[in-house]
């Protein structure tokens, strides 16, 4: 394992939604975890982090989420990455109710982390995310 690549993570605030401090948290827990981050940041559009994955040649997808369209962002940008030729989970952070959890992963979203998440389960949902995709 040691002379494996480093995780990629793309991390991104889908939409609207002007709050990044928790994601930034994340970015510095999954960098400190050694994996590679790119934080690309506020307001972006599905076809921004699509091409971002692209680019990036991402392991994985992280979208913070806390303006409630998890539903219906969540599985457009699992679509969106799919359409691409892009195998490559999503993992959703932010306010989730439970409720929603096994709709999200019917759409293909391949974890979910709640506000406060201890840096044990970040680091852990992102390889877990990772590992079942066969890396």
């Amino acid at each position: 394992m040691s002379g494996d690549p480093p995780i990629r993570v793309v991390l991104a605030k889908l939409g609207l939604d002007g709050h990044d401090r928790g994601l930034k948290v994340v970015a510095r827990i999954l960098r400190d975890a050694g994996m590679e981050v790119v934080y690309l940041g506020l307001r972006q559009t599905t076809e921004t982090i699509v091409d971002a994955v692209e680019q990036e040649d991402a392991d994985v997808v992280g979208i913070s989420m806390l303006n409630a369209g998890h539903l219906t962002l969540g599985p457009r940008i699992v679509d969106a990455l799919a359409e691409a030729g892009l195998d490559v989970p999503v993992v959703i952070g932010g306010i989730v109710p439970d409720e929603d959890r096994p709709a999200l992963a019917d759409a293909g979203v391949a974890g979910v982390l709640g506000p406060g998440a201890p840096i044990e389960e970040v680091v852990a949902g992102i390889r877990d995310a990772v590992a079942a995709r066969g890396r």
